[in-house]
């Protein structure tokens, strides 16, 4: 028969030229299109052999092929596959070829980035398209198996195509590509290079289930054709049973996609079967990378489709309290774009996105139960980025909470669950309390801590930012509600039998000028002076009403660039404090009370000082110091 010409609709030349210019962000992927479609030849070769044993078919060693002719500057993908007949060749290879161009190309104007929203991965005419970018010209020979007659296709990807028919077509398919000139500046690298084509295969194609080869270039004056040299591993190793995989293996995979030296804490396998099918092998490493709070940290694991690499940083597949976790998640499909670079929002993202988060957390409460060494180190590591998940995973806070562990005045090293501390609760306690503070030893010194002290009520220390923001975001653990011993009212002294209402009234009623008079004294930063009951040495404490921001807080939201308003508190005295005790006499005695204002004034720069803070005007608050020390001695 002989050949036969086709021309391009108006609109499939415009798609044409949209591809080859603008779908893929980085032309070297279309070596990764082209073993793909040769890939997918393959497997269904073999899967036709299964069903119709009497297909004529060679299936002994079933292969891709790359050959380049440096020359002639060709390069030709081959494979021995399923191959195509000539009415195949015109469905296929004329995907954008089609009656249906004119409302494709529409959707993808309409579109939010040029990928456009189709889901076409598997459509051989897309990714065959690709070779486009490196080629002025493009020849396809192909044979069906089972079938005597072969197609030849040819294109300068302009105008027109022509087909034909041919008697000497091996079995499988051949793409030839006759290659531009390199141009380094726009990113056309010489695909002529062995090295090149090394790095392509190795990183977008090196885990294809069948060799990939290439015949190496002569050396020296030898006549002999040098042996084939397989490019790819073939060693997906998510895919392989574990008892086919050992822990070395499994380690090299994760230093080579975790681009660390050291082995991995724990190692996760994940296969999930059904109506979607995908496979997932995840690592928990056993160091924080020094960039892992940092606004630039790549995150996210390497996706692959059926062992066709897509993308290395997928976002899409963790949450970003996960953003330490590496490894490889393989599905059998999924809705990508044209040229595979973007993920669809679909179920199928979502639904493996949860079942990963679900893995992890999962794992982590294992070592948690069997190895307290290995969970310790995890969550020294990575525990403060975990604590994210309590403010913005509310699906799973429950799970992260089970496996979070805080420090406390139970033990000076040993941290606590939250399930211990609700075990070891006092009789009558009904809320768990905490602290927030840049470290251990400030909490433990605060006088927020003496009245809890003192009656032996155990108290969590929480040292990292995050604290401050999840704390208040869970509320309650099993029914107890989370209190901060900094804020609102606690009165301890209710559940005293040492202190009756009666001794507590007449308090009250004995300080009641004094505190309005100092609320009146400092009635610019303070909105309340009351009695305190959580002091027992110190003469004087700050709190933050009961649903105020703290100051931490405040200070890590204008960080962040929001501006809050500052919040007025509270100022608490010890009436048993012996300073505080002199001061209401004072009050009551004299007329005069502007030193009186200056004590007052004092204590409450003392009070901000000993919770970490700082007086507002500092310089004066040292010169009132430094006059009483003076007229002191």
């Amino acid at each position: 028969m002989p050949s036969e010409t086709f021309e391009f609709q108006v609109e499939a030349r415009q798609l044409l030229q949209l591809m080859i210019h603008s779908v893929y962000s980085n032309k070297d992927v279309f070596l990764r299109e082209l073993v793909s479609n040769a890939s997918d030849a393959l497997d269904k070769l073999r899967l036709e052999k299964l069903w119709d044993d009497s297909l004529d078919a060679d299936v002994s060693d079933l292969h891709i092929e790359i050959d380049v002719d440096k020359e002639a500057r060709t390069l030709t993908v081959r494979d021995n596959g399923v191959g195509m007949s000539y009415d195949e060749v015109g469905q296929l290879i004329g995907t954008i070829a089609n009656s249906g161009t004119a409302k494709f190309l529409q959707e993808l104007r309409d579109a939010k980035d040029k990928a456009g929203e189709e889901g076409l991965i598997g459509q051989f005419g897309v990714g065959f398209y690709s070779g486009f970018m490196v080629a002025d010209e493009v020849t396809l020979l192909t044979r069906r198996a089972g079938e005597t007659q072969g197609t030849r296709w040819t294109s300068r990807g302009e105008g027109t195509y022509t087909l034909e028919t041919v008697d000497d077509a091996p079995q499988g398919t051949s793409v030839t590509l006759h290659l531009k000139p390199a141009d380094p500046e726009n990113q056309l690298h010489d695909y002529t290079s062995p090295w090149k084509i090394r790095e392509i295969i190795k990183r977008y194609s090196d885990f294809i289930t069948w060799p990939i080869r290439m015949v190496p270039e002569k050396s020296g004056e030898s006549d002999e054709a040098p042996e084939p040299e397989t490019l790819n591993s073939m060693k997906a190793l998510w895919a392989r049973p574990r008892d086919e995989v050992s822990d070395d293996e499994y380690h090299e995979l994760y230093k080579h996609i975790g681009h660390d030296w050291r082995e991995p804490l724990e190692t996760i396998r994940l296969q999930a079967e059904g109506t979607f099918e995908y496979q997932a092998l995840l690592f928990l490493p056993a160091h924080a990378p020094h960039d892992l709070f940092t606004r630039d940290f790549r995150r996210g694991v390497q996706l692959y489709v059926k062992r066709v690499f897509i993308m290395d940083d997928c976002e899409a597949l963790l949450p970003p309290y996960l953003r330490f976790v590496k490894g490889v998640v393989d599905a059998a499909d999924l809705s990508l774009n044209v040229s595979r670079e973007i993920l669809q929002q679909d179920r199928h993202i979502e639904m493996m996105r949860r079942r990963l988060t679900k893995k992890v957390l999962s794992t982590v409460k294992e070592m948690m139960t069997k190895d307290q060494e290995r969970y310790g180190t995890f969550w020294r590591e990575f525990g403060t980025v975990l604590k994210e998940g309590l403010v913005t995973d509310s699906e799973n806070r429950d799970a992260i909470l089970a496996v979070a562990s805080f420090a406390s005045t139970h033990h000076d090293t040993e941290p606590t669950t939250l399930k211990g501390y609700v075990e070891r609760m006092k009789d009558g306690q009904e809320d768990i309390y905490y602290l927030t503070g840049e470290s251990r030893q400030s909490i433990e010194n605060s006088p927020h801590m003496e009245a809890f002290r003192e009656r032996g009520i155990e108290v969590l220390l929480l040292t990292d930012p995050v604290d401050e923001v999840w704390a208040d975001a869970v509320g309650e653990y099993e029914g107890k509600k989370l209190r901060s011993v900094a804020k609102g009212q606690i009165d301890l002294d209710a559940k005293d039998e040492d202190t009756s209402d009666e001794e507590r009234e007449k308090q009250t009623e004995d300080y009641a000028g004094l505190l309005g008079w100092m609320k009146e004294q400092l009635d610019e930063d303070i909105k309340e002076v009351r009695l305190s009951s959580r002091l027992t040495v110190s003469p004087a404490c700050v709190v933050s009403d009961a649903h105020d921001l703290t100051p931490a807080l405040e200070n890590m939201y204008r960080a962040m660039g929001q501006e809050v308003p500052r919040a007025k508190r509270i100022l608490e005295l010890n009436p048993d404090h012996q300073l505080v005790k002199g001061l209401n006499q004072a009050y009551k005695e004299r007329e005069d009370r502007s030193e009186l204002a200056e004590t007052a004034e004092l204590l409450h720069g003392l009070a901000v000082l000993a919770e970490g803070g700082q007086p507002k005007e500092p310089a004066r608050f040292v010169k009132l110091m430094a006059d009483r020390l003076e007229r002191a001695l």
